[in-house]
């Protein structure tokens, strides 16, 4: 018996197979969850998603177009996803974005107000109206999880403004955590360590973070995409029923180390 046998949930959003987000759905699949799917419209998007999707064995998944800056089509997603589910268990929050040219070292005090605003718009209050739209979804309760990173709370060079969303990325799950418990719906945030990921490629200093990682963590090494998945599984399933508003690291143990 799978952790997630007969659960359905949502996930957005899959960019290619070395995509936490992918090694999230396929956890997810392989715990016998069905998973429906978002990405940011554009065709090149949706020809790399289910190309990526045939990889874990999925020959005709349900993909929808979802652009997280457009209140109409958050909600043309969700109205799609109620008309093919009914209902669901869970949603993924997998996305962030931030003006590459600001992630660099060196670079955060110029960032301009219009970078600063769409990198909080698109990975931190997507995650409000996400959850907005998945809610009604909901009405047995369920699991909402979003992806961070140890740069919300610490500075690490080159992360920049991203460092920034994802701060207001946790504390916004906290936030809905309280107003959604009563829902029985939970909220929770995976903090992850650096993965060779398309979007982890544009930080600036990214082959420093690995190596530092591989010097410092406890477990001295880098963590895999798919140990981010088994631990979304965890607060996903009814294994994690009393977890609520809190963070889990999957860093190797990397954010507990002073020096």
């Amino acid at each position: 018996m799978g952790l997630l046998d007969g659960k359905k949930g949502l996930v957005l959003n899959i960019a290619n197979d070395r995509s936490i987000a992918w090694a999230i759905a396929d956890n997810c699949l392989k715990h016998g969850a069905t998973c429906g799917y978002g990405f940011l419209p554009m065709e090149k998007m949706e020809r790399r998603v289910r190309k990526s999707l045939e990889e874990m064995g999925q020959t005709d998944p349900w993909v929808q177009p979802c652009d997280v800056g457009s209140d109409e089509s958050i909600a043309a997603f969700f109205q799609a996803a109620k008309e093919k589910y009914g209902t669901i268990d869970f949603l993924v929050h997998s996305l962030a974005f931030a003006n590459k040219d600001y992630l660099a070292i060196g670079k955060f005090l110029s960032t301009p107000r219009d970078v600063f605003k769409q990198a909080c718009d698109i990975s931190a209050y997507s995650l409000i109206a996400l959850a907005r739209g998945a809610a009604p979804l909901m009405p047995n309760g369920g699991s909402i999880i979003a992806m961070t990173y140890l740069g919300s709370e610490k500075a690490v060079p080159g992360y920049n403004v991203m460092g920034v969303a994802k701060a207001a990325l946790e504390s916004t799950s906290r936030y809905l955590a309280l107003e959604l418990g009563e829902k029985k719906i939970r909220v929770n945030t995976i903090s992850a360590g650096p993965v060779r990921t398309l979007s982890a490629m544009a930080v600036g200093g990214i082959d420093e973070m690995f190596a530092h990682t591989e010097r410092k963590a406890p477990l001295k090494r880098n963590i895999e995409a798919d140990e981010v998945g088994k631990t979304a599984v965890y607060l996903l399933s009814d294994l994690s029923s009393g977890v609520t508003g809190e963070n889990l690291y999957v860093d190797s143990g990397f954010n507990i180390v002073g020096l």
